[in-house]
């Protein structure tokens, strides 16, 4: 009997262990400095974010040009989460900037205008076992980070539109 509580006490703590999925860091130490540099302006955050992406969406056209092997197959799987993982980031940022009426069309403009570039090159990237579910990963945070640029730049225009007087806010401050 105490062998079976033993077992099943062993199962109820490691089953929680499994559940867990590693939280990746998609940003260097470089690049986390200067988001924080940025401070409190989000214009210049999404500007970075951007940025980090272009470099990013660079590096796995790059892998995807070499030549298939074990190695370049996980480096892919690996960039692909890490991608995948700073557009989810950033799609975060963008519903906190969203909520304060944060005025980022000029960031939003220059996202929505490089999000179908990556979503092409994720698309174009020949799937192999290695880094396919990564790549439909990538794919779909790409997607959906996209349709959200693309609402938000359409929802400030309107917005920014109708309240002259709060263009350029950092954030929305009730009068």
């Amino acid at each position: 009997m105490r062998g079976i509580a033993f077992i099943v006490s062993c199962l109820l703590v490691s089953v929680p262990l499994f559940a867990q999925k590693e939280k990746r860091e998609p940003l260097t130490e470089a690049q986390v400095e200067k988001i924080a540099e940025a401070g409190i302006d989000p214009d210049a955050r999404v500007a970075l974010y951007t940025e980090f992406l272009n470099e990013r969406a660079d590096a796995i056209k790059a892998l995807g040009k070499r030549a298939s092997s074990d190695a370049r197959s996980s480096r892919l799987s690996d960039a692909l989460e890490n991608f995948a993982a700073l557009m989810d980031e950033l799609g975060d940022n963008l519903d906190v900037y969203s909520d304060r009426k944060a005025d980022i069309r000029k960031s939003l403009k220059a996202l929505s205008e490089a999000t179908p570039a990556w979503r092409g090159m994720l698309r174009a990237l020949a799937g192999e076992p290695g880094f396919s579910l990564a790549r439909k990963e990538a794919i779909e945070s790409g997607e959906d980070l996209a349709s959200q640029a693309d609402r938000l730049l359409k929802e400030e225009t309107y917005y920014f539109n109708q309240h002259p007087d709060e263009k350029g806010q950092d954030r929305w401050e009730p009068k």
